[in-house]
């Protein structure tokens, strides 16, 4: 019953990221994919990781692997930042319409200006300690009962 109200909310309240999503699973159509607490999981080969309403997508192999392998397995991290994405689905149900602009644009820029990449890695900040991220953490262990991607430093 959960999962069809998660499904009817996206489709409604949250209808524009979810057509986003719809957009982006039709082109990743031929990847793999499966349901993970409702939403629709695409595994791609892109280096970031993305939710778009009911449509998550995880890179199929984080990039970050190589330096956190000697703490976790690639199983694990893939694992957290599904929890991780899939709170961002949670925050697209809570916002609706709003997702795209208070949690898409600051988290696009977070994760993509060379400003903030410079300023992670100088500083030694985590990614997920941007709001739009720790919010998204939060809300997926909330949800799921499992762990995210905490504080870990992927940059």
């Amino acid at each position: 019953m959960k999962a069809v109200l998660y499904i009817v909310w996206q489709c409604t309240w949250g209808i524009l990221q979810t057509l986003l999503g719809f957009v982006h699973f039709l082109i990743y159509i031929k990847s793999k994919h499966y349901f993970y607490h409702g939403a629709i999981v695409t595994e791609w080969n892109n280096r970031s990781s993305v939710s778009l309403g009911l449509f998550v997508f995880v890179t199929a192999e984080p990039y970050f692997y190589e330096k956190l392998k000697e703490e976790y397995s690639m199983k694990e991290l893939s694992k957290r930042l599904l929890v991780h994405e899939y709170g961002h689905t949670i925050q697209s149900l809570l916002l609706g319409p709003l997702y795209l602009i208070v949690i898409g644009i600051p988290s696009t820029l977070w994760g993509f200006l060379p400003y903030y990449n410079k300023k992670r890695k100088d500083e030694r900040l985590s990614y997920f300690s941007c709001f739009t991220e720790s919010w998204a953490n939060a809300c997926g262990e909330n949800v799921t009962g499992e762990t995210s991607m905490e504080q870990l430093v992927i940059d």
